[in-house]
């Protein structure tokens, strides 16, 4: 509507436009007259019908024909007033397509041939059902009319304008100032989760905000925020919103710039590869977490890793805790490895990590010009999450230290001080190295070797992926779209090879995505470590046995050994070497393996059971036995 005129402002009597007046008055007229019309008469066509038998018709025939209508029986004993009944016309014609049975059609009679039509009756009011339609649409506009006269005679009143046209102006500077501190408390909140350093103290903070505040943090962060701890608000929905413009092509290049961009998503894959890998992160500094399934081959990386350590870093310090009794490259006899078994198992495990925390905190305080020439310090924590389940049931407070935040610690800052660890895992769990999320920050410091296999174990054929493809499915790994599906391409080719030779398949991320096929590492230990004073005691020791000690039973040994199995006789040997004078079935079972392959308990008291019968060992309770002294002295 257009504005009306000053000159028009101040007039007393306000009226409606004649177009608008003439429509409304039409509209509201033709309504009135077709309600009324519509109530007027029948809308509804009816016949008179009454019983004219077939016997009648045939009497009043001939008195046609004859002119006698006087005695027509049709008028004065079938069809009298009282006789006939009126049908409306719409029951006749549906029942033209009704069935004739009066079991399903309570109409069948009006089909019966003894019915005659005595005369038809058109409706009084043919237009009745048009009336009616008239009216609702005419009443519709009406209303509609009434309501648009409505806003305009209130339009052109002066302060009804002004307070509409103030109203307007004032939500518009409220929508404003809405939007001002929508945006300031998103940048505020930006900055006070910037300054969380702790990834669980920023999930409680995040958990603990309203969803609109989630909406301002989501509207004012950046790229960066997004990937470093924005994902944690809508799962990670918006990666796609957030991934950086693909780089335009120099003209004349040929190829598309997706094709370019793709090209670098994952590095090809070569027979060397893994050994580079490994090669690479026992160089650099910045720790690495080892996951996959058992039987994959973990216990061959993690000795890989440290012939590597040894051959670029001779002078690292290299420190382990496990529950196996492995050499570990002859870390074992260096008296490196702390084991956690046993009753002192958390006594064990406290001295090892104080002990790392000492070393932290000791290089904390060097200057930055000596910091690169810190020697190496490597911590390696085998099957941890079986180690990490029994520290988790205690409090920090009560075991007198947090594994977790040091850890942690040796991750971020430590990778400074040439610190870093080598974590063994069985699964993708990274909350048990103090890793809530994998963020940004925590992808540049972090190196990840992912791994699967096919093993043969009790003469099954065991698939052990799923730490791979748990990785390369979800978004915590691999955030880009594009870069999954061309690592899914080529790990679906490596993975019929793996199945196929049975060889285990690396999948690494190492400042980028690596995939290939563990090759077959050499297991000898470097020839230019240094042989300490206790080394070579023991060396010593050993050659004077095979040189002098000759046991003259042992011709009746082979003959008892004999009633060994295999099983049994590589036991008595993982026995013997490990210095124990007795044998617990909980305690072997993580432990011994012979060609990659674990016991059952069951299996485990099987073999007890042979070593008892060969009076190798005797039964001390149900589980445990005792080693015969005499089966050092047979063996040899």
């Amino acid at each position: 509507m257009k504005d009306a005129k000053l000159s028009e402002l101040n007039q007393r009597v306000y009226s409606l436009s004649p177009r608008l007046n003439l429509m409304l008055s039409v509209s509201i007229l033709g309504a009135a007259f077709c309600t009324l019309a519509g109530h007027v008469g029948d809308g509804v066509a009816k016949k008179e019908l009454c019983f004219y038998p077939k016997s009648a018709r045939i009497h009043d025939a001939a008195l046609e024909a004859e002119g006698d209508t006087e005695r027509l029986l049709l008028g004065k004993k079938y069809c009298r007033y009282e006789q006939r009944s009126q049908i409306p016309q719409p029951y006749l014609t549906a029942n033209q397509y009704r069935t004739s049975n009066p079991n399903y059609n309570e109409w069948a009679f009006l089909q019966h041939e003894s019915l005659y039509v005595f005369r038809e009756l058109p409706a009084d009011n043919p237009l009745k059902h048009h009336f009616g339609l008239g009216a609702m649409f005419l009443g519709g506009l009406s209303l509609l009319l009434v309501g648009k006269a409505k806003d305009y005679l209130s339009d052109i009143r002066p302060h009804y304008r002004a307070t509409k046209h103030f109203e307007s102006v004032r939500a518009n500077y409220s929508l404003k100032f809405g939007e001002q501190l929508l945006e300031l408390s998103g940048n505020e909140l930006i900055k006070y989760l910037r300054g969380i350093k702790i990834a669980e103290a920023r999930q409680q903070f995040i958990a603990s905000i309203t969803p609109q505040q989630q909406t301002a943090l989501l509207m004012a962060m950046s790229a960066d925020d997004y990937y470093q701890f924005g994902h944690l608000l809508d799962g990670g929905r918006s990666f796609e919103k957030f991934e950086p413009v693909p780089p335009q092509l120099p003209h004349g290049d040929p190829g598309t710039v997706q094709e370019f961009v793709e090209q670098a998503a994952i590095a090809p894959t070569t027979s060397e590869a893994i050994s580079e890998i490994l090669q690479r992160i026992a160089r650099e500094d910045g720790s690495t977490a080892l996951c996959g399934d058992p039987g994959t081959g973990k216990s061959t990386v993690t000795r890989e890793y440290i012939r590597q350590v040894e051959v670029n870093c001779p002078d690292a310090d290299i420190r382990v805790l496990a529950v196996k009794n492995d050499s570990f490259n002859g870390l074992r006899e260096q008296g490196k490895v702390t084991r956690f078994v046993g009753e002192d198992a958390l006594d064990k495990a406290k001295t090892f990590f104080l002990g790392v925390q000492t070393e932290y905190n000791k290089r904390l305080e060097v200057i930055e010009d000596i910091r690169e020439k810190l020697p190496p310090f490597i911590i390696i924590l085998d099957d941890w999450l079986t180690i990490a389940a029994k520290l988790n049931k205690i409090k920090p407070e009560d075991l007198g230290f947090d594994f977790g935040q040091i850890l942690f610690d040796v991750l971020i800052v430590g990778r400074e001080y040439n610190m870093k660890f080598f974590v063994n895992l069985h699964s993708l769990n990274l909350k048990a190295i103090g890793i809530q999320e994998l963020d940004q920050n925590t992808r540049k410091v972090l190196r990840l070797l992912l791994l699967g296999n096919r093993y043969c174990k009790d003469g099954r054929e065991i698939d052990a992926y799923g730490v791979i493809e748990q990785a390369i499915m979800g978004n915590q790994v691999i955030t880009h779209s594009k870069d999954k599906e061309l690592v899914r391409a080529q790990y679906n080719e490596l993975k019929a090879q793996s199945r196929s030779q049975h060889q285990p398949v690396m999948f690494a991320f190492v400042g980028g995505y690596y995939l290939g096929l563990v090759p077959k590492f050499q297991h000898t230990e470097v020839s230019d470590r240094p042989v300490t004073a206790q080394t070579r005691e023991q060396l010593e020791a050993i050659y004077r046995r095979m040189e002098f000690d000759v046991s003259e039973d042992k011709a009746s040994y082979k003959t008892q050994s004999h009633n060994l199995s295999p099983q049994a006789q590589a036991l008595l040997g993982y026995l013997q070497r490990t210095g124990r004078d007795k044998a617990v079935i909980q305690e072997i079972q993580p432990n011994f393996k012979v060609k990659g392959d674990r016991f059952s308990s069951d299996e485990l008291k099987r073999l007890f059971s042979e070593l008892v019968e060969n009076s190798l060992a005797v039964w001390i309770d149900a589980n445990t036995i005792e080693i015969n002294p005499d089966s050092d002295r047979q063996t040899e």
